[in-house]
């Protein structure tokens, strides 16, 4: 996946618009129902998904992280044969499940997997997949921290002790499970798994504070400002406008915080 690249209009990746929009009217609209809907969508998803030059497996991976987090179950299970068929492998669907369930809860993404794991049978995909786990209950600890540190900086050593005793068990399940646990898979680098969470944070509306921080560290991991915006582009037909331009004002709001330290 690239993740630092120029923005704006380009061409679309051939076949890959196209794929899309089949794969999605065929199951999340009748098109004989709603015509015009259907056109008016068609045309705009085709393009957003051809601006700021973001590669086929790039585009359908931020695709497909928003639409986990805004709870886009049909869309998500319509598009994603032609995620599969565009480079994104079944190991990075079941990576953005998994790092899912931190940031938008087991209750939202339980059924999202049930969905994937019965599409990639029906692909012939035998599961389970490999393992991809990198850390034990002993070591799961250390690791989130040492990622932690790694993603937002050496601020962060001591962040399992800060704030207030009664929920320093918050941040402590933080650095273990949603870092330790889940960050430290093979599959997706940081910078991956970063720009995934972004996408999680855009469209599950209501996390300001969050998105802005985790929008600093895609800046810090790599993911430039210019290529975070192209995301977000892509995003927006699945998330909304509101949700977009909430986005854009924490990108901001960190780009401009990291320039003056």
């Amino acid at each position: 996946m690239k993740t630092d690249q120029g923005a704006g209009p380009s061409a679309p990746v051939p076949g890959e618009a196209g794929a899309c929009r089949e794969d999605f009217w065929g199951k999340a609209v009748d098109r004989g129902d709603d015509p015009e809907f259907a056109a008016l969508f068609s045309r705009f998803a085709a393009e957003t998904a051809a601006f700021g030059g973001l590669d086929s497996r790039t585009h359908f991976t931020v695709v497909l992280a928003a639409l986990l987090g805004c709870g886009g179950r049909e869309v998500f299970s319509a598009l994603l044969p032609a995620a599969l068929d565009g480079g994104v492998t079944p190991e990075v669907v079941k990576e953005i499940l998994y790092q899912g369930t931190a940031y938008c809860g087991f209750g939202r993404v339980a059924p999202f997997l049930a969905d994937v794991n019965a599409l990639l049978r029906a692909r012939g995909t035998a599961l389970p997949l490999p393992g991809a786990a990198t850390t034990t209950a002993e070591t799961r600890l250390d690791a989130g921290i040492q990622a932690q540190v790694d993603i937002f900086g050496e601020g962060m050593r001591d962040f399992t002790h800060s704030g207030p005793e009664e929920t320093r068990h918050i941040n402590r399940w933080l650095a273990e499970n949603c870092f330790g646990d889940y960050y430290t898979r093979r599959g997706l680098d940081y910078r991956e798994r970063e720009l995934i969470t972004f996408c999680f944070l855009t469209s599950l509306g209501g996390c300001e504070p969050q998105l802005t921080s985790h929008a600093a560290a895609n800046l810090r991991v790599g993911n430039s400002k210019e290529f975070l915006i192209a995301v977000l582009s892509h995003c927006l037909p699945y998330v909304g406008y509101p949700r977009t331009l909430n986005a854009l004002r924490c990108l901001d709001n960190a780009a401009a915080a990291g320039k003056q330290g």
